[in-house]
């Protein structure tokens, strides 16, 4: 069911939930969190598909709060219109769309506020441009944890660094989320024998990767030795990170995209594998952060230390040029 609310108040809103509840049993009970979704106009419908197949992991109420974008020329006339989802429009979940025009846009935080559910965790999700800095903006100071995508963003790279200098507990980023099977797949092929250290260690990706950037220095501060990472081709229809190599006494391992959706492990004296290992969707990358309500602290850690350790290596520089 779809109700709209043209040029309405969030007072009204809350009055119409209600009805909806009453003529249509307890439809937000069971809501484990609110997640607070903030984007342009136009640009809703991705965001909300995401979260209501999320939301059949986490049954939640979505807020999608949508405005013009900043270098919109657009002078519209202050008002609020509303559209608000239950049932088979809204998953497991209870939408409530709120466009913001004119002065009305400015005042995100008082939009939301009597619309959170009471009791329950906060989360803010910015899936186009982020904010400044997420733990300083009207939502991400009423959020317990804050979604980012660097991946997104003009500047992915420099947004990264951005985030290593404002981070906040709380804060997260889908170029962290995407790497979670990399790192699953590293850890599996580390933990069998000859369980020799690692001496080195390289990896590639495609120069608007912050996947990349990420997985140098998670891998840096987990191996305690310097990543080179070296910015190569595309592959056609495919982005992000390209390949891995850690060299150990007895040889090389490398796990290389071979494919689009296919990486190849190539290990000593092993034969090789391919692996099915396609790029996360928005909907498992927003579920995987929705798990975890408290703050990340290895993202935190590989964030705020092998980040810029990472970035602002020597050697890495000069791949990084070529």
């Amino acid at each position: 069911m779809i109700v709209d609310l043209p040029d309405t108040t969030t007072s009204r809103i809350s009055k119409t939930l209600v009805k909806i509840r009453e003529e249509g049993g307890a439809v937000a009970l069971g809501r484990v969190l609110t997640l607070v979704i903030s984007t342009s106009l136009g640009h809703e419908e991705e965001a909300i598909e995401a979260a209501n197949d999320a939301s059949r992991e986490h049954p939640m109420r979505v807020i999608v709060i949508s405005t013009a974008a900043a270098d919109s020329p657009a002078k519209d006339a202050t008002r609020l219109d509303a559209q608000i989802r239950v049932g088979g429009d809204a998953g497991a979940s209870e939408v409530i769309v709120l466009k913001a025009y004119g002065d009305m846009a400015q005042d995100e935080e008082g939009l939301v506020t009597g619309l959170l559910l009471p009791d329950a965790p906060v989360v803010a999700w910015w899936p186009g441009e982020a904010p400044e800095v997420a733990s300083a903006s009207p939502l991400g100071r009423i959020a317990q944890r804050r979604i980012t995508d660097a991946a997104a963003q003009s500047d992915p790279r420099g947004f990264l660094e951005h985030l290593a200098r404002t981070y906040s507990p709380g804060d997260t980023d889908f170029a962290w989320t995407r790497l979670t099977l990399w790192r699953a797949q590293l850890a599996a092929v580390l933990d069998q024998p000859p369980y020799e250290p690692i001496i080195a260690a390289e990896v590639h990706g495609a120069a608007d990767s912050p996947s990349t950037t990420l997985i140098a220095a998670w891998l840096e501060l987990q191996l305690q030795l310097p990543v080179l990472h070296e910015v190569t081709p595309s592959i056609p229809g495919s982005s992000g990170i390209h390949g891995v190599k850690l060299d150990r006494a007895s040889g090389t391992i490398e796990l290389s995209r071979s494919h689009v959706n296919i990486v190849t492990l190539v290990q000593p004296n092993q034969p090789v594998h391919d692996i099915s290992l396609p790029r996360r969707s928005m909907r498992e990358c927003l579920a995987e952060e929705l798990r975890r309500l408290g703050p990340d602290d290895l993202y935190g850690e590989v964030i705020t230390r092998g980040l810029l350790e990472t970035v602002d290596a020597p050697d890495n520089a000069e791949a990084r040029s070529r």
